[in-house]
């Protein structure tokens, strides 16, 4: 017998052409349309202007799915995890911002959502696998199950597959893993699939694309406050120390001054207390560099080892190489003696063997030369 696949069909190219893909396989395929945020139910017109317009985009997006299901032959669920969002995603996501860090949502949507109540529910319609259109692989060898990396290096998200259980991996289908953006598009437009040029999509997990200021601000009142060198001289006024992550550069509104060089500004660091932010003048500056840092809710696919790997501190960063000591079962000391740039509390750290991802965790503290970093 076939074996059945269920399709998270987003509306966009990727998951369609992993319909095709498995369809072309010899897969039993169908497909499921996620609704996972209500925005006029979590009132946040302001943060979205496009929900002036009469048709929102997560309604155009499922219109898309219909089409590409009704192309494609394959029948189509409508499921909506609202309430499961909300509650292990949104509120994580709100909780981070809180203690002036920054959150990665999209890592626990695919723990909780697209790998676990969509994987119920999927199960529940009688597939056998779910399968997404991310750009990672899977690799099934001697009854175990292994992450790869996705062959496209520009689109690979096997980062955001860190926190997934052996149990979850098993289950789950990456069909486009294998293939480059241009040739996931290329499939499309020869399918005549409708989306074959359509946008990806950016922006938060589900909520999408809207006014990151205005969004937010509906779930978290913002606090202006000082920004601040480390030396004590008040630069300018922040709005918000939740808008801003260490590194950044943009937004800072800081103009030239003759009390100081020509060198750009960025964020090194928030003092929560003092509701300040502090800024210092250039790139390499040596408080934004770091050598350890404390890594929790560590879920890692291989046996537990010290040996050398490398790690990712944040998506798209190059491997830098580190080594691993365990404190607890699901916490580790990670060591780059290279000395790394922008390390942050709440980013995810991800730990690979080549092209394995062994899993990863949240970055809790920072160190440099053995002292914690104060900011």
């Amino acid at each position: 017998m076939k074996k059945k696949v269920m399709v998270g069909l987003s509306g966009g190219v990727d998951s369609s052409v992993a319909i095709k893909v498995l369809l072309d396989q010899g897969y039993e395929v169908e497909a499921m349309f996620m609704r996972n945020w209500d925005s006029m139910l979590n009132n946040d017109i302001l943060g979205n202007p496009d929900l002036n317009n009469s048709v929102c985009p997560q309604e155009l997006d499922y219109q898309d799915a219909v089409t590409v299901a009704l192309r494609l032959g394959v029948k189509i669920h409508k499921v909506e995890f609202i309430k499961e969002y909300w509650d292990n995603v949104f509120e994580y996501f709100l909780t981070e911002y809180k203690k002036g860090r920054t959150p990665n949502p999209d890592v626990l949507c695919n723990k909780y959502i697209k790998f676990d109540a969509f994987l119920k529910e999927a199960i529940k319609l009688g597939a056998d696998y779910v399968a997404m259109g991310h750009y990672a692989r899977i690799c099934h060898q001697d009854g175990d199950v292994k992450l790869l990396r996705g062959l496209d290096r520009n689109k690979d998200q096997s980062y955001f597959l860190c926190q997934l259980s052996k149990k979850q991996l098993a289950k789950a289908l990456f069909p486009i893993g294998d293939l480059l953006k241009k040739e996931v598009r290329e499939i499309a437009r020869k399918a005549n699939l409708p989306v074959a040029d359509k946008k990806d999509s950016t922006g938060i997990c589900f909520i999408g694309e809207r006014n990151f200021k205005e969004f937010l601000s509906n779930y978290l009142p913002s606090k202006e406050g000082e920004m601040i060198t480390v030396d004590g001289v008040i630069m300018a006024k922040h709005y918000g120390l939740m808008y801003y992550t260490i590194g950044q550069r943009k937004g800072l509104g800081i103009g030239g001054s003759k009390d100081f060089s020509d060198d750009a500004w960025f964020v090194i660091g928030k003092d929560l207390e003092k509701n300040q932010l502090i800024i210092g003048q250039g790139f390499h500056n040596e408080i934004l560099y770091s050598d350890e840092c404390i890594v929790e809710d560590v879920n890692f696919l291989a046996e537990k080892t010290n040996r050398k790997l490398t790690a990712k501190f944040r998506y798209r960063q190059k491997d830098q190489e580190v080594s691993i000591e365990w404190i607890t079962q699901t916490t580790v000391r990670v060591k780059y003696p290279k000395k790394v740039r922008a390390v942050t509390p709440g980013q995810i750290c991800v730990f690979y063997d080549g092209e394995e991802c062994l899993g990863g965790g949240f970055i809790d503290k920072i160190f440099m030369n053995g002292k914690k970093r104060k900011y």
